[in-house]
């Protein structure tokens, strides 16, 4: 089982935050016996971002994403992936509820842009993140997975450890490696 990790977002490629989702992700595939072949980051940009999606499902089983997922107008990860799955988005209730709930507790008002991160393509699983505002997304295509995660390292690796490493053991017969 082979697994392509890419990082999105030009903080990351102009140094003005480090990497670390891709070392995480790794330790979590690398203890499931799934052998990270490629890693690389890519700026916000929907041609770049397809065309490192389309080398990980040339050469892996697993393409993981992390990053573009937030209400900016440069976070565009979920319209790109719509274009790359012939998808568009639709709004998910449960998602908003859940974010509005977290902004609340913040003391922080649910605006537009909230709403917008409630936003999934129509053809993904959402994967819920508990522990932000901006949802997992599970894609398969001709027997391979493209999981996008958000950026921020906290949320990405709850997502990681409690939405899709699970979903990844019962999809694959997946060994251990101790």
């Amino acid at each position: 089982m082979k697994a392509t990790v890419i990082t999105i977002g030009d903080e990351i490629l102009i140094g003005q935050i480090v990497d670390t989702n891709t070392v995480s992700i790794a330790r979590h595939l690398n203890s499931a016996g799934i052998t990270v072949v490629e890693k690389s980051s890519v700026g916000d940009n929907a041609a770049d971002i397809c065309s490192a999606v389309g080398r990980g499902l040339d050469i892996s089983d697993i393409v993981i994403i992390t990053g573009g997922l937030g209400p900016t107008k440069d976070d565009i990860t979920k319209h790109t992936l719509c274009e790359l799955f012939g998808s568009h988005l639709v709004f998910a209730p449960a998602e908003a509820e859940h974010i509005r709930t977290l902004l609340d507790r913040r003391g922080i008002e649910f605006s537009e842009l909230n709403r917008a991160q409630a936003l999934v393509p129509e053809c993904c699983t959402v994967l819920h993140n508990a522990h932000g505002t901006a949802p997992g997304m599970w894609f398969e295509r001709e027997g391979r997975v493209v999981v996008s995660l958000p950026g921020v390292p906290f949320e990405m690796e709850h997502l990681m450890q409690d939405e899709v490493m699970p979903r990844l053991r019962s999809r694959f017969a997946l060994h251990s490696i101790v």
